[in-house]
């Protein structure tokens, strides 16, 4: 069996392999791999030791988007409430498009 200093990296293969992943079982230059629980672990497999599995939270999940989707629809609802209220306090003037015919536009 070959050593660990024949060995090269496995993402970067010039470089000197300096530790052996235990879950790929690959061999990984010092960029490559990091300390996790007390052991040297690849980056690739360390993603899949941290992604957490989605049939505990799909429920939560579900909640969390049907409460974002009527946050969304009362803020959108509430927006144009308040703008018809100002348009409601708007005088019947401008409305009628009268506000604009004001005696400050005609010439003497």
């Amino acid at each position: 069996m070959v050593g660990l200093s024949h060995q090269r990296c496995f993402n970067h293969a010039a470089r000197e392999a300096v530790a052996r992943c235990p879950e790929c079982r690959q061999f990984f230059c010092r960029e490559c791999v990091t300390e996790h629980d007390d052991r040297v672990i690849c980056a690739a497999c360390l993603r899949k030791l941290a992604v957490v599995p989605l049939k505990g939270r799909r429920g939560f999940l579900g909640l969390v988007r049907i409460a974002q989707l009527c946050t969304g629809v009362f803020l959108a609802w509430l927006f144009f409430y308040w703008a018809g209220q100002m348009l409601l306090r708007l005088p019947s003037s401008f409305h009628d498009g009268t506000a604009w015919k004001g005696t400050w536009l005609e010439n003497p």
